[in-house]
């Protein structure tokens, strides 16, 4: 037979199990949140009906580095005092108290760090509860700028074009398409850096090898979701058409050069031959006049 301590044990773990039923912590699961701007973790209390006017005796929010880990306290409640807060952290409704059942997170200024999981623990005079939610943190790459090396191209020769984006969260990647819609992105190398605020920067590189060059190309941005949010179109001079093709573009400058002063030449010797020719036939016609 069961002693007394035991039996007490069990009806005491029993009336616990029973009080917790009658609250819990709903949190929305998944949260995108705008690098820069607010960012809202949803959560409210729900009792059931046998529950009336209940009072929240403790909120606990952390940020959580891993699902095992205890968390990074960021916003408290306890015996009906706030906690100092975490900088950029409050309850999303002003005038919260113990008796309001919405104890969701409002982040102020939203940063890459606060990307992750949260864990919000709640204790009211009825029972307790916990759940986790997770924040994710985007951020819109910037507009692009493509430029090549050399800065002036010539033809029938090697050069790079290059595209960069920055400000982007989380790892985004370039592409490359020509003028005909080919996507020369395997051909090409991207550059990831990340700054000090966590956010991205993209860099990425295509070579131009000779006689394989198009008249425009297009570098487009994609976000970590495949989403396209930037592009840009790089244009190359007109005259590359010719690449392969003859002698090149200095070359033909030099002979229309050449050509056009040979032709000022001898349209100069033409007209000074004509006017001696015409001087004579009048030199001629007046001594005529005279006989």
């Amino acid at each position: 037979m069961a002693s007394g301590g035991t039996l007490l044990f069990i009806f005491t773990a029993l009336c616990v199990t029973a009080v917790k039923r009658f609250v819990k912590v709903e949190c929305k699961a998944e949260n995108v949140g705008q690098y820069g701007q607010q960012s809202l973790l949803e959560c409210v209390i729900k009792t059931s009906t046998d529950i009336k006017d209940p009072t929240i005796r403790t909120v606990a929010w952390k940020k959580l580095t891993s699902p095992e880990d205890e968390g990074d306290p960021v916003l408290g409640f306890n015996r009906w005092k706030l906690d100092r807060p975490k900088r950029g952290y409050r309850f999303a409704e002003p005038s919260w108290d113990e008796k309001n059942m919405n104890v969701s997170l409002l982040i102020t200024n939203t940063a890459v760090a606060d990307d992750g999981d949260y864990k919000c623990m709640v204790i009211t005079d009825s029972g307790d509860d916990s759940m986790v939610t997770n924040l994710e943190v985007q951020a819109r790459y910037s507009i692009l700028t493509v430029y090549s090396i050399p800065e002036k191209i010539v033809p029938n020769s090697e050069s790079t074009l290059i595209c960069e984006s920055r400000g982007g969260y989380p790892k985004g990647t370039i592409r490359w398409f020509d003028e005909e819609k080919h996507d020369w992105t395997g051909s090409s190398e991207m550059e990831v850096t990340q700054s000090d605020d966590g956010l991205f920067q993209l860099t990425g590189r295509l070579p131009l090898f000779r006689g394989s060059t198009f008249q425009r190309y297009t570098c487009v941005v994609l976000n970590a979701s495949g989403v396209k949010e930037d592009e840009i179109i790089f244009e190359i001079s007109l005259f590359f058409s010719v690449v392969g093709q003859g002698p090149e573009p200095i070359e033909i400058c030099k002979i229309v050069v050449r050509l056009v002063v040979t032709g000022s030449l001898m349209v100069g010797l033409l007209c000074v031959l004509l006017f001696y020719r015409w001087r004579a036939q009048r030199e001629y016609a007046f001594l005529v006049s005279l006989i």
